[in-house]
C-alpha cells in the first residue's frame, strides 16, 4: 500500500511540474508577444503621463538630432490621441512612394494645386490607374518646430481617417512616408469646397452657382452636420474636429457634402469630460470664444464652428467681413447676423443671390437661422448638441418641400447641457 502510495504520488507530482514548467512558458511567451501587438491593436488612447513627457520632450529637440529621434515624439503623440502605432498607418490606406504621387501631380506644378490645409498644400493628381486624387503635401522647412507641427497632422489625419469610414467624411486612399516628406492621398471632390462657391467673386446673382438655392444650401448643411454627428457620437473613442468651417466642407460630383481635414482634431472623451489641449488652434472666425478664452476643449466647440458655418450659408458673407470703409474694424458674421435674427428681422441679412424664400421655404430658413442662433451662444453649455442640429435641419430640408407645416407646431430641437 505505502509503495503504490508513493508511486502515486511520483506522478502526480510529476505532472504538476511539467504542468507548471509549461504554464511559465507560456505565460513569458504569450507577455512579449501581447506586448509587441498591444500597440497595433489598440483601438482605444493610452494617455499617460511619460508619453506626454516623451512628446513634449521630442517637440524641443534641436535640428542637429536624428530624424528618428524627432519622431518619437509625434509618434507617442499619435499613439496617445488615435491608439494606433505609426508602424502599419493603415491596412485599408494604400502606401505611395514619393516618385509615383510627384508624377500623378506633374511634379506638384502650379496648374494642379487647388487648396491648402492643416500644414501642407493640396494638388489635384491623377494616379497610374486613372483614378483623380487630391493630395497633401506636408510643408517642407528647416525649422524644427514646423516640421513637429507637420508630423503630428501628418499622423493624427492617418490615425483617424483609417478608421473612420462615413458618405459625410472624406475618404483617406493613402500616404506617403519618405524622408523628410509627409504626403496624404484622398478622394478627389470634384467640385472643391463650400467656402470658394460662397465666397467666389463670379458669384454675383442666383444663376452664377448650383449652390443659391434655399434647398441646396440647407441639404449642404445637413450633409456636413451628420459627419460632424457620426464623430461626435458614434465614433469610438469620440472625436473633436477643432477646425469646422466652410473651407473644411467638400462637395463631391453630386453636391453631397464630406467633412475634411483632421489634422487638428482630438480624442475626446466618452464621459463627456472636458479637454484641456496645450493650446487653443482653430480658424479665426470659426473658433469658439470659450475655447479661445479659457482654453477647455467640448463638442460643443465643434458646435460653434458649425453655428458660423450655417451663418455663412444664409448671409453669404465670409467669417469675418471686412469694413466697407478704409479704416471700418472688421467685424465677424456672428456680430453681423445675430443681431438682425434675434430682433425677427431675418430678411436683412439672408443672401440676396439666392433670393428671398418661398413661401415653402421661409419656415426652413427660419428654422436655420435660430438653430445657428443657438449653435453660437458664448457658452457651450447652451448650445445644441449636433444630433440637436441633424433633427431641426432635416426638417428645414422637408419645409422646403412641404407648404404645410411651422415652426411653432414642429417646434425647435434645441437641448442644453
Amino acid at each position: 500500500g505505502l509503495r503504490v502510495g508513493l508511486l502515486v504520488f511520483a506522478i502526480v507530482g510529476s505532472v504538476g511540474v511539467f504542468a507548471g514548467i509549461c504554464t511559465v512558458i507560456y505565460c513569458i511567451y504569450t507577455g512579449v508577444c501581447c506586448g509587441r501587438k498591444k500597440i497595433h491593436n489598440s483601438v482605444q488612447p493610452t494617455i499617460t503621463r511619460g508619453s506626454s513627457s516623451t512628446s513634449h520632450a521630442s517637440s524641443n529637440n534641436p535640428p542637429s538630432r536624428s530624424l528618428t529621434v524627432r519622431r518619437q515624439g509625434s509618434r507617442a503623440l499619435w499613439r496617445q490621441r488615435s491608439g494606433t502605432s505609426s508602424a502599419k498607418h493603415a491596412d485599408r490606406a494604400e502606401e505611395f512612394s514619393f516618385e509615383e504621387l510627384a508624377a500623378a501631380t506633374n511634379n506638384f506644378s502650379v496648374e494642379n494645386r487647388i487648396g491648402a490645409g492643416s500644414f501642407g498644400v493640396i494638388y489635384k493628381g491623377k494616379l497610374s490607374d486613372g483614378k483623380e486624387v487630391a493630395i497633401k503635401r506636408g510643408e517642407t522647412g528647416p525649422r524644427t518646430k514646423r516640421l513637429q507641427e507637420k508630423e503630428n497632422a501628418f499622423d493624427s489625419e492617418i490615425a483617424f481617417l483609417s478608421r473612420l469610414h462615413h458618405k459625410h467624411l472624406v475618404r483617406l486612399v493613402g500616404y506617403c512616408e519618405e524622408r523628410d516628406e509627409r504626403l496624404l492621398v484622398y478622394e478627389y471632390m470634384k467640385n472643391g469646397a463650400l467656402y470658394d462657391h460662397l465666397h467666389d467673386r463670379n458669384n454675383i446673382e442666383k444663376h452664377s452657382s448650383f449652390i443659391n438655392s434655399w434647398k441646396v444650401r440647407i441639404g449642404i448643411a445637413l450633409d456636413a452636420a451628420r459627419g460632424i454627428e457620426y464623430l461626435h457620437n458614434y465614433a469610438v473613442p469620440p472625436i473633436i474636429h477643432r477646425d469646422i468651417k466652410s473651407s473644411n466642407i467638400l462637395l463631391d460630383a453630386n453636391w453631397t457634402a464630406r467633412v475634411s481635414d483632421f489634422g487638428l482634431s482630438m480624442m475626446g472623451h466618452e464621459s463627456n469630460k472636458d479637454l484641456r489641449p496645450l493650446s487653443a488652434a482653430g480658424t479665426l472666425g470659426y473658433i469658439d470664444p470659450e475655447y479661445y478664452s479659457l482654453n477647455v476643449l467640448t463638442a460643443k466647440s465643434d458646435v460653434y464652428g458649425f453655428g458660423v458655418v450655417l451663418l455663412e450659408l444664409l448671409s453669404g458673407k465670409k467669417a469675418i467681413i471686412k469694413g466697407e470703409n478704409e479704416g471700418d474694424d472688421p467685424i465677424s458674421v456672428v456680430d453681423y447676423a445675430i443681431p438682425a435674427i434675434m430682433a425677427g428681422e431675418l430678411g436683412k441679412i439672408l443672401d440676396p443671390r439666392v433670393g428671398k424664400p418661398e413661401l415653402n421655404e421661409s419656415e426652413a430658413v427660419e428654422l436655420v437661422a435660430y438653430t445657428a442662433l443657438h449653435c453660437v451662444n458664448l457658452e457651450g453649455k447652451d448650445r445644441p448638441t449636433m444630433t440637436d442640429i441633424v433633427v431641426n435641419l432635416e426638417r428645414a430640408l422637408t419645409l422646403c418641400e412641404d407648404s404645410h407645416g411651422s415652426i411653432s407646431s414642429v417646434g425647435i430641437s434645441i437641448a442644453s447641457d
